[in-house]
């Protein structure tokens, strides 16, 4: 099983990374990606996954933190995916409409650049989208980068089909757990297994079972049983093709590494 979208770089993680991990390879979590939010925790990701061998980095910019891009940005964020083959991806990246950290404008200009420096450099993305889809989607749409995921899905099935008919995919979260989110569920339903991957978000949204508590890697495997029941099929097959879709999305080895 792989968490395809968590935080390692946090503060909460500081003092005791190592036993997180550890209970991640207990739970049957062999892989973690973890995701970069500014540029300098770009840097701190990689560090990370160049320590650990099950883990993988994306590095990108935030919409919360668009307001912080510069003219130079681009150029680092190329040398900095270039720094190490444990960079996997570019993310995460988008719009936020919710909270408004930067302007608007801002927030459209920094994900195209960083979607467009995914493209050129042939590197999937991670879209972080909340109350923007339909920029989101007019951006995406023009650009038409070869992959993307929509992270932490929490949009109506009817809103995100034209991106999983683009062949793109949905990453879903703890949030599924929870038990006003009968709509999500049913997104969930709609889609094709092989059009899903699963995350945790850590240490941000942990499932019901863990709900009040920090989020960590080893509870993905909440994630995948929801999807079980809710699609009607088994907790193995769910790990078998969500692992499959992760692997081929982000480019990892076939093997869990030992």
């Amino acid at each position: 099983m792989i968490d395809s979208h968590c935080h390692l770089t946090d503060k909460i993680f500081e003092g005791d990374l190592n036993d997180v991990l550890v209970r991640a390879k207990e739970a049957g979590v062999e892989r973690m990606v973890t995701i970069s939010d500014r540029l300098e925790e770009g840097t701190k990701c990689i560090e990370i996954s160049k320590k650990y061998e099950n883990v993988f980095a994306t590095v990108g910019v935030h919409p919360h933190n668009a307001k912080e891009w510069q003219v130079t940005n681009p150029a680092i964020l190329k040398k900095l995916v270039q720094s190490s083959k444990k960079v996997v991806g570019i993310g995460e990246i988008g719009l936020d409409y919710h909270y408004m950290h930067s302007p608007k404008d801002i927030q459209k200009k920094v994900f195209r650049e960083q979607l467009q420096l995914g493209k050129e450099l042939g590197l999937p993305v991670v879209v972080h989208t909340r109350e923007a889809i339909e920029d989101t989607w007019a951006i995406v749409d023009d650009i038409r980068p070869e992959k993307i995921v929509i992270h932490c899905c929490c949009e109506k099935f009817e809103d995100i089909v034209r991106f999983l008919e683009r062949g793109y995919l949905a990453s879903f979260t703890g949030l599924i757990t929870y038990p006003k989110a009968e709509e999500l569920r049913r997104t969930v339903q709609m889609c094709s297994l092989d059009q899903i991957m699963i995350e945790t978000d850590a240490p941000y949204l942990a499932p019901k079972k863990f709900r009040g508590k920090r989020n960590e890697p080893a509870y993905v495997v909440e994630v995948a049983k929801m999807i079980a029941e809710v699609k009607g099929v088994s907790l193995e097959e769910v790990d078998r093709v969500t692992t499959a879709n992760t692997v081929g999305f982000y480019g990892l080895p076939a093997e869990a590494l030992a």
